[in-house]
């Protein structure tokens, strides 16, 4: 299992504009991803927000090799829909998330 988190960040003002399209078209964008076998989009809580808003996709793949694909390809398509449509008002985070491997000890999973 592989998994990616992409944060996107939108700045107040755009707040409306950005939930509409997250609901909607981002959501229909994640669940048309050939490569992913699951994916969680969600609204981020954190006490360390004060301006703005934060969405999560997680998107988790069976290997490695499939998220290295994605990041190669589909990420970069949707990082361009973003910006086309949102420009410097939404800023994408993405972090890689690796299991431990069995050696590591338990990972309170599964």
């Amino acid at each position: 299992m592989s998994i990616l988190s992409l944060t996107f960040h939108c700045i107040e003002s755009t707040v409306p504009q950005w939930e509409q399209y997250a609901r909607t078209e981002l959501k229909q964008l994640a669940h048309n991803l050939y490569d992913v076998e699951k994916y969680i989009l969600s609204d981020v809580e954190s006490e360390m927000l004060n301006e703005g808003r934060n969405t999560n996709l997680l998107l988790i793949f069976e290997t490695v090799e499939l998220r290295a694909t994605f990041l190669e390809n589909e990420f970069e398509n949707i990082r361009e829909r973003v910006e086309k449509r949102f420009g410097d008002e939404v800023m994408i985070f993405k972090t890689l998330l690796n299991e431990f491997k069995e050696t590591d000890g338990p990972t309170g999973i599964g």
